[in-house]
Order: C-alpha cells, then sequence, then structure tokens
C-alpha cells in the first residue's frame, strides 16, 4: 500500500513544486508562534519533518544541521524542523544537542498532512501512520522548490546545502 492509498477523499491536495508552499503556524522549543510568513522576502527556508527528538536517526541528522548552521546563514537560509513531539521535548532536544535552529511542535500532525510528511510506515513487520522523513526547500518568495523524499540522515545536511547552491 502506498502512502497516497492512505489518503481520504477530503485530504489536502499535496503542495507542488513551483506553487506556494502551504501555510503554517506551529509553536517552537520555547512555545512562540513561528509561521512561514515570517521568513517571507527574507530567506528561504528549509522545513524538514522527523518522527521524534532524541532518537538516533533524528539526532545524527538534526545535529548535521547544527554543524552546517553558518553555511545555511551564508545561503540566507533558516532551518525548521517539525516533529509531533511536545514543545517541552523539543527545548530538551535542543539543550541536550546544542541545536541552533528552531524546532516545531506538530502534535496533531495537521501540518506534517498538509505536506504530505504523514503516512504509512512500516518497522520491524508492523505498520502504523507517522511522519515521513521529508524535506521541504522554500524559497524567499515563498514557493515550494524542492521535495526531499529519500533523505539519508547521515548526509541529510550536505544534501540540502549542495540543492541550494546550485538551484537558489
Amino acid at each position: 500500500m502506498s502512502t497516497s492509498d492512505t489518503k481520504t477523499a477530503n485530504s489536502p491536495e499535496l503542495p507542488q513544486t513551483g506553487k506556494q508552499a502551504p501555510a503554517f503556524r506551529l509553536l517552537d522549543q520555547r512555545g512562540e508562534p513561528v509561521s512561514l510568513a515570517e521568513f517571507k522576502g527574507k530567506k528561504n527556508v528549509v522545513l524538514y519533518f522527523y518522527p521524534k527528538a532524541m532518537t538516533p536517526g533524528c539526532t545524527v541528522q538534526a545535529c548535521g544541521l547544527r554543524d552546517s548552521q553558518s553555511e545555511l546563514e551564508s545561503l540566507d537560509t533558516v532551518v525548521l524542523g517539525v516533529s509531533p513531539d511536545p514543545v517541552a521535548r523539543l527545548q530538551k532536544f535542543i539543550d541536550k544537542e546544542e541545536l541552533n535552529f528552531t524546532l516545531l511542535s506538530d502534535e496533531d500532525h495537521a501540518i506534517a498532512e498538509k505536506y504530505g510528511a504523514w503516512g504509512l510506515k512500516k518497522f520491524m513487520g508492523r505498520e502504523y501512520m507517522g511522519i515521513l522523513r521529508q524535506t521541504y526547500i522554500i524559497d524567499k518568495q515563498g514557493k515550494l522548490q524542492h521535495v526531499m523524499d529519500k533523505v539519508k540522515t547521515k548526509t541529510h545536511h550536505d544534501d540540502v546545502i549542495s540543492w541550494i547552491k546550485e538551484n537558489l
């Protein structure tokens, strides 16, 4: 069964490259609201969805982005990590790994669904619905420019930077 098979008839259209990225407003690790609109005209946005803070793969991915922060800043790019974790867990993740970018809480996975980053997963023979590890690169005009749906946690930061350098 593909993730598209899990969509219901009334589910929203998935975002398309070249079109405006779906708007969102979520709470960050401090409980402060963050919206995509606040970056429009100012910064490119790397919006990445990850399953759970402080798990091995998510930590590797986050630390790679942390260590690439100055290069991302030189490319006028901010990183926003989104997971279904509660706000308090996000702050613990930031403190533990000394992360230097914003994490957003999507506990009801509404934004993940809007972006197509919520779907059927399989692990150890079990099927369940969860966050699909995906990244969306949004330009300064708020348009979705690229979707990375085959994310490798160890090279994610390099893959993101390479794509931005070549295309934005």
